[in-house]
């Protein structure tokens, strides 16, 4: 550990203060990021802690197992945990799809061909699915999704849809060109209404973005969607998992088939202003957290999600 007169590692972070999903502020603190992909979260045990930053550590999607250790590790720093959540992925090196696809219940199996067969009713000709790898395809998918992207609500209130910079799509494209991303729109009706982003490290599919046109939202195109994209994942017998990566959320409890326990960590050195900005967060989480716990008991938080999404 560096003394405090030393510089230290880091980026700049903005902590987000958010109320029902949304942001209503940001705490910004110079922090080491360290996000944790599959095969960290699955080892036995953790890699070496890196040098922290000015403020201290923002560990993603840690097990939850080794926050006893992490805490006697780093006794006296601010150990905070923002959010916890089930880490949900599928292994796909031992089964095909037809075993993915039975994982469902008879009754989930029915509801999703269901959803397929509405979709494909509400347009002539149905819908197509077309994938995307080389870097051309990949270009080409980059452009399309992005017009889409933006009219998500996932890229009008979170922040959090398809990046679409040149930077980013140059990324893209270079990660393509390595054989390093798998891309899908779903088309219908002559226009593109849903897509997924997959880009892959050491044959694992990550989840990054999957967003779908809101005015076709009743008839599920990102759920049909990503049953197609399995389809065609597990025909190229390649990718050792699908991993859906930080964070719960029903689509990814409904197709993944195993989770780990993590949690998002702050790690904070314990000064007199990093006490104060954790103290307001913690706040404000618990005031949250008493809105849905009323929500849930009222029965109306998922028609006030939906409000909130428009």
């Amino acid at each position: 550990m560096k003394g405090q007169g030393e510089q230290y590692s880091g980026q700049p972070v903005a902590l987000r203060i958010e109320i029902a999903g949304r942001a209503i502020g940001h705490v910004r603190r110079q922090l080491r990021v360290v996000p944790h992909n599959l095969d960290a979260v699955l080892a036995e045990t953790g890699a070496a802690m890196p040098p922290a930053g000015r403020d201290g550590w923002l560990l993603r999607s840690l097990p939850a197992e080794r926050l006893p250790a992490l805490r006697a590790h780093l006794k006296g720093w601010l150990v905070a945990v923002r959010q916890d959540y089930p880490r949900h992925y599928i292994a796909m090196g031992q089964e095909s799809f037809d075993d993915w696809w039975q994982g469902f219940s008879s009754k989930t199996r029915s509801t999703l061909s269901r959803k397929a067969r509405r979709l494909a009713e509400q347009f002539d000709g149905g819908f197509t699915v077309r994938s995307y790898r080389s870097a051309a395809e990949v270009a080409e998918f980059m452009a399309v999704a992005g017009d889409l992207s933006r009219r998500t609500y996932q890229a009008r209130l979170m922040q959090a849809g398809l990046p679409t910079g040149e930077a980013d799509i140059a990324q893209a494209v270079a990660a393509a060109a390595a054989n390093n991303v798998r891309a899908f729109l779903l088309f219908a009706g002559g226009q593109a209404i849903a897509y997924l982003y997959l880009p892959i490290e050491r044959d694992v599919l990550a989840y990054a973005h999957l967003g779908y046109d809101p005015e076709f939202a009743e008839l599920s195109p990102g759920t049909v969607l990503h049953v197609e994209a399995m389809r065609a994942l597990y025909g190229e017998s390649r990718f050792r998992a699908f991993d859906f990566t930080e964070g719960d959320g029903a689509h990814k409890a409904q197709f993944g088939r195993a989770t780990v326990a993590c949690a998002d960590v702050l790690v904070l050195r314990p000064t007199l202003r990093n006490r104060a900005v954790l103290a307001m967060m913690q706040g404000f989480d618990r005031i949250a957290a008493r809105g849905k716990a009323i929500l849930d008991r009222m029965g109306l938080r998922a028609k006030v999600k939906a409000l909130v999404r428009g």
